[in-house]
């Protein structure tokens, strides 16, 4: 068994062994003192000796703040566990805190806690049972902590134990355990980082425990490592209010004592900054992710993408700790925007799923917080939940909104912003005006875009016109008038400039009563005159608040500024108490932008008080200035009109000239005496500025002189300290000797070490005299300055006593002389007021008798004039009222004429349609082919007559003949097919559901009847145009929308064919549509209408950008080559297009349909060769068209159950046959004997379809019912 008891003990390192002096304690014999083994020296030695410089760690600073906070930690529960972790390593323990103590002693600052030497492992439940404090808890140590360091739950302290132990392994301090790599160190620091965003109990904790772990840390890897983790903390959430004075003085410090060429100390400063930082914009929304944290601890910024209105980005750097606000300076400081302070960021939602919106809505802006992370927002971006919504979202660049000041910037970028967005709002139909407005402000829109010239081109200018007049306006009118009127308004800014067309734009914007407004969704909760719709937009620009109904957007009321008495907001509302028509009323309003409403409309107020504010300052300071011109205000001179005495005019002139003159006089005076006191004034201040400077330098003497005396001091005590080691060495040497057989090596090293004391203390005494030669030196310069400082002093008081004296002069002779003058002005003054007196009465009186003459004469012809005027007034009005009633009564006439006429010619040409029939049936006959020709087919099918088809059929000796209600013959032309098709696109109009639909066997022609080529388009561009010509010939009666749909059915799946295509790949966002599409569900709306939910509709103005729309999803469409047909269709086609009209009149909302179905063809797979993948669509059509089939033979021979629901083509053409709807069916067949079998099914197939009825319906319904 080996004792180790000791007093003092000494270390001595050499390469390859340790040893060890003993003193032993009083009353203890020599004989009981033994050597350490040698496996222990070893030990302790790779505990100890972590660096070269283990013997001198890091002085542990007090933190003075600690004092306040020692009730927060759990210092007793912390010594109990120590207690109970004592049982084994004491004699480690113990040596560990004597050398490190020992070795803390040596280098300890003079500012350093008494308890700053003692071991880090003493704190940290190494083993040592003596009581540790709260100080001695945050000190460094590489052992795993007992229990937390502050008053936690239970479940929170066990927490707490494991992140220390995550921070010793990030650091590399946890004991026996390797170096962790990079992916595990990541790790780490998120786990660490997760608890304490989760968890706010722990992170007071965790950065108590950074602290330790940085405080008094003896190895600068590890040190760097624990500032790292420290940086990232900080920079991810800041401490509790209660701790965030104690963390900030602790890292303050340590920057301060750290040395510039050390490793951790770029960590500690970027922890000092990250601090400030994250107190201010508060604790992170989401767990750092492992790109961020690399790029952090690396020093390296992540980028991403901030959109402008104009569709045009900027790359934007950031960081963990990088907020909104300075995302906004940075982005400012790329476009070079100077006055940037009105401009922030936005999250732009975008709905892209159209089963959760079928209808196309407008982007919605949400303002973010200043103070938000950038990376949070980033995060919450790129998270999957976004595209499960249906939305797509990205960061927009734009202004929080228009102020009064932004009038008079200048600044070209704030201009071009400025007016991009006011395009971009009035484009989005929040700024509702009339056709003139709306013709002038798209000429300069296409002016400010292309400059002039564009008018050369018709398309480009018309396509100029649809794209900046919005959609509501635009279906007003017809195109024609548009470009007329557009184009004259066009030429005539010709002369103008890009940037004047611009400053005119955002001027007409400005002119509008909420030109320039915020707007604000919201829903109606109080309203106490039923002024509002239940939804409705808030307006809020420098006039005040303006009300409008969301669809179409329309006008309806505002309040001034001045009417709004009080308002407020909650989480959930807004209210506004203002005035109406004189009376004050409450509204309340439903939104979650309540606090960004009242800031709005703070805002403005702000605006104007200050304006307001700002002119009468100016108004004060320029009456002022005019004030304070002269020193005396002269007399007023005479009225002009007094006749008038020359020569008292010259004296009074002459008189006011000397008084003048005199008046100057002093005031050069005056300005004399005050140059000679601001002289003497500078002589002063430099006096008192060497004055200053010689107590400076005093004062640091004092304290160098101080200094020197500490480091006596200092050098005293460790001469003492040098002295007993000598003594005790020596002893120990005394008690050695009786061992010099046993140790005479270890006399050898006690010799050695006797001849290093005995230097060093000579040393020492050389360093004692030195310092007292310096503070004699000191003391003398000190006195020597201290007698100039009392000559200066001296000096200065006499100064100051000559210069009072001069000055007193020099005020009683400018006060005896202003006095003087004073008194001569104020008696001449008197003088001249009694003259001027008298001669103003005599002015008055004659200009008064003139007066008065001067009006009786305007009376009188006054009065003879309106005399004239009443007759004449009376005469007009009477004529006025017999032509306006007449007027009126003819007015009345031409109404009830024109109702009767568009009802007579509504129930005219329904009554056509109904007498041809709901289902009519057009039988085609295509030209025969030149590889038919060439297989020597010859043509079976006969057009007796326009109405009749007839083929000879096997043995039968008569033909067998069809009868249709037109049959159209190979050599007829598109147009003379689409000519019965025309007056459908009426009925759509009207509010009709019509349909036209093509059905045959492959090849016979359908789709080119359907949709055509370029050279000769089909019904469905015929259509269209036809559509978009009525529209314009009412533009002046209905206002009409126009949206489309498109649809395939192929192999029985539903498919929409305008879904968005996804974002490429390698671009920033995440797809915009969901990798799965849309449900498409068929359902029927009440009145019998055929819809699929899920669809996408796009919204269009014009027939060209209709047919745009649908060759971009013919694109898609599933074509094949197969032996009958080179471009053969394998799905069923359904284009529809939605029309929705309001009759400006009597204000009749209507809903209309134009369906063009093209059905795939039927077809023989013998003729048609068709395999795999073909065979299998050949299959699914012919399941579809017998389908068909079974539903046109029930409603044929009217049996109760038509089989709708046995194929989805059925139910999609349910309202087509048997519905509501007014069809036409084209029957296409192939003229061929080849061909002859299919085209007699196709022919008996239309035979069973005329005979079905249906029964159209007109969608109509009152606008006000509809709101």
């Amino acid at each position: 068994m080996l004792i180790l008891l000791a007093l003092s003990l000494d270390i001595a390192v050499s390469h390859s062994c340790l040893w060890f002096h003993l003193a032993p304690p009083s009353g203890m014999p020599v004989s009981c003192l033994t050597l350490i083994s040698q496996h222990e020296l070893c030990n302790w030695c790779t505990i100890l000796q972590s660096e070269a410089g283990y013997l001198t760690p890091p002085t542990a600073r007090q933190i003075r703040s600690l004092s306040g906070h020692e009730d927060a930690f759990q210092v007793d529960s912390f010594n109990r566990a120590l207690q109970r972790n004592t049982t084994a390593g004491k004699l480690t323990a113990l040596f560990k805190t004597k050398m490190l103590s020992r070795s803390s002693l040596g280098a300890a600052s003079p500012s350093a806690t008494p308890t700053a030497g003692k071991s880090p492992a003493a704190s940290s439940g190494g083993g040592q049972g003596a009581a540790v404090t709260a100080d001695e808890l945050l000190q460094w140590s590489s052992e795993p902590i007992p229990t937390s360091l502050l008053r936690l739950a239970p479940e929170h302290a066990a927490r707490a134990v494991k992140m220390f132990a995550g921070i010793l392994r990030y650091c590399g301090d946890a004991p026996g355990s390797d170096s962790i790599n990079q992916a595990q160190a990541i790790e780490t620091a998120q786990k660490l980082l997760h608890q304490g965003l989760k968890r706010p109990e722990l992170r007071d904790e965790l950065y108590m425990q950074l602290v330790k772990q940085t405080r008094g840390n003896p190895s600068s890897h590890s040190r760097a490592k624990a500032w790292g983790m420290f940086n990232l903390v900080a920079a991810s959430m800041p401490p509790s209010k209660d701790f965030t004075g104690l963390i900030s003085e602790y890292i303050h410090s340590a920057v301060q004592d750290m040395d510039d060429a050390e490793e951790a100390k770029q960590a500690a400063v970027a922890t000092w900054q990250a601090l400030k930082r994250s107190t201010k914009c508060g604790p992170r929304r989401t767990l750092p992710s492992v790109e961020e944290i690399v790029a952090h601890l690396q020093s390296h910024r992540l980028t991403t993408i901030v959109f402008f209105l104009d569709e045009t980005f900027e790359e934007v750097a950031y960081d963990i700790t990088t907020s909104v606000a300075e995302a906004v300076e940075q982005l400012a400081g790329l476009i070079r925007l100077q006055n940037y302070q009105t401009f922030t960021l936005y999250e732009a939602v975008r709905p892209v799923n159209p089963k959760l919106n079928p209808e196309p809505m407008p982007d919605e802006h949400l303002l973010l917080d200043e103070h938000r992370y950038v990376a949070d927002i980033v995060a919450e971006l790129r998270h999957p939940r976004v595209v499960r919504e249906g939305c797509q979202s990205r960061l927009l660049f734009k202004k929080r909104m228009f102020r009064e000041t932004d009038e008079a910037i200048s600044e070209p970028q704030f201009i071009n912003l400025s007016y991009v967005q006011a395009q971009h709002d009035y484009l989005a139909g929040n700024y509702p005006v009339v056709r003139e407005d709306a013709a002038q402000m798209a000429a300069l829109q296409i002016h400010a875009e292309h400059g002039p010239g564009l008018d050369q081109d018709p398309d480009c200018f018309m396509a100029g016109i649809e794209r900046f007049v919005t959609r509501q306006v635009l279906m007003t009118r017809p195109r024609d008038e548009w470009r007329t009127d557009v184009g004259a308004r066009y030429k005539a800014l010709a002369q103008h400039t890009k940037e004047d067309a611009r400053t005119q734009f955002m001027r007409i914007l400005r002119t509008l009563p909420y030109g320039n407004a915020t707007f604000f969704a919201v829903r109606r909760i109080e309203d106490p005159i039923g002024l509002l719709p239940p939804r409705l937009i808030l307006g809020i620009n420098k006039r005040g608040v303006h009300f409008f109904r969301p669809v179409p957007k329309e006008y309806l009321h505002s309040a001034e500024l001045r009417d709004i008495m009080q308002f407020g907001s909650s989480s959930q509302a807004v209210f506004f108490k203002m005035r109406v028509a004189g009376v004050l009323h409450i509204f309340q309003f439903e939104t979650r932008q309540g606090e960004d409403i009242c800031m709005a409309l703070q805002t403005h107020i702000n605006d104007i008080m200050m304006k307001r504010y700002s002119k009468v300052k100016q108004a004060a300071a320029s009456d002022a200035g005019k004030a304070g011109t002269d020193g005396v205000q002269p007399a007023a001179l005479p009225p002009s009109g007094m006749g008038g005495n020359s020569a008292y005019n010259a004296k009074m002139e002459e008189h006011l000239k000397e008084q003048q003159q005199q008046v100057e006089e002093a005031q050069q005076a005056l300005a004399t005496a005050q140059q000679a006191e601001s002289q003497v004034r500078l002589e002063n201040e430099s006096l008192i500025g060497e004055l200053k400077d010689l107590r400076d330098m005093l004062s640091s003497e004092a304290a160098n002189r101080a200094t020197l005396q500490d480091q006596l001091d200092e050098t005293e005590r460790q001469l003492a300290e040098l002295r007993n080691e000598l003594d005790m060495t020596k002893s120990a040497l005394t008690a050695a000797t009786a061992m010099a057989n046993e140790h005479c090596g270890k006399v050898e090293v006690e010799h050695a070490r006797l001849a290093e004391l005995e230097g060093l203390i000579d040393a020492k005494h050389k360093e004692l005299e030195e310092v007292q030669a310096r503070l004699t030196a000191a003391t003398r310069a000190a006195e020597s300055a201290a007698a100039e400082r009392d000559l200066l002093e001296r000096k200065v008081q006499r100064l100051e006593k000559g210069k009072e004296t001069e000055v007193k002069e020099l005020r009683e002779q400018y006060e005896a002389a202003t006095a003087d003058l004073r008194a001569q002005l104020k008696a001449r003054n008197e003088k001249i007021n009694e003259l001027m007196e008298s001669a103003a009465h005599n002015a008055a009186d004659l200009e008064e008798m003139r007066h008065e003459l001067e009006t009786a004469r305007r009376d009188a012809t006054e009065l003879d004039e309106l005399r004239e005027m009443k007759s004449d007034i009376e005469r007009k009005e009477k004529q006025q009222a017999s032509i306006i009633e007449n007027q009126a009564r003819r007015l009345d006439e031409l109404d009830r004429l024109y109702r009767e006429e568009v009802v007579a010619r509504k129930r005219a040409h329904n009554a056509l349609q109904d007498a041809k029939g709901k289902i009519r049936v057009y039988c085609r006959v295509r030209p025969m082919l030149d590889f038919e020709a060439a297989k020597n087919q010859t043509p079976a099918v006969q057009i007796p007559n326009e109405l009749t088809v007839a083929h000879l059929w096997r043995d039968e000796k008569k033909p067998r003949e069809y009868d249709f209600d037109a049959v159209f013959g190979p050599n007829q032309t598109q147009e003379d097919v689409f000519e019965d098709t025309r007056h459908l696109v009426r009925s759509a109009l009207d509010g009709y559901n019509v349909c036209v639909f093509a059905y045959g066997q492959t090849g016979s022609g359908k789709t080119f009847t359907i949709y055509g080529n370029e050279s000769t388009p089909g019904l469905t561009p015929r259509g269209l145009t036809e559509l978009f010509r009525l529209i314009d010939k009412d533009a002046g009666k209905a206002s009409y929308s126009v949206s489309l749909q498109m649809l395939e059915l192929y192999q029985d799946t539903l498919m929409d064919l305008l879904l968005p295509e996804p974002v490429r790949k390698g671009t920033m966002r995440p797809p915009i549509v969901p990798e799965q599409p849309p449900k498409l569900e068929i359902k029927k709306d009440p009145k019998g209408l055929v819809t699929v939910t899920g669809a996408s509709t796009v919204p269009a103005t014009s027939a060209q950008q209709l047919l745009g729309v649908i060759e971009q999803g013919l694109a898609r469409r599933h074509v094949s080559s197969t032996a009958m047909n080179r471009e053969s269709s394998r799905s069923h086609l359904i284009i529809s297009c939605i029309i929705e009209g309001v009759n400006m009149q009597s204000q009749a909302v209507t809903r209309g349909k134009l369906s063009f179905v093209d059905l795939a063809g039927s077809e023989r797979v013998k003729k048609s060769g068709s395999t795999g993948e073909n065979l299998k669509e050949a299959q699914a059509i012919n399941k579809s068209l017998s389908a068909l089939g079974d539903v046109i033979s029930a409603l044929a021979t009217e049996q109760p159950h038509i089989p709708y629901r046995n194929h989805k083509l059925t139910m999609l053409m349910s309202d087509c046959l048997g519905g509501n709807a007014k069809t036409l069916m084209f029957v296409n067949v192939s003229p061929t004997d080849a061909n002859l079998d299919e085209s007699q099914n196709s022919l008996v197939y239309a035979t069973r379809v005329r005979t079905i009825k249906n029964n159209a319906l007109r969608d109509e319904a009152n606008k006000e019912v509809i709101r």
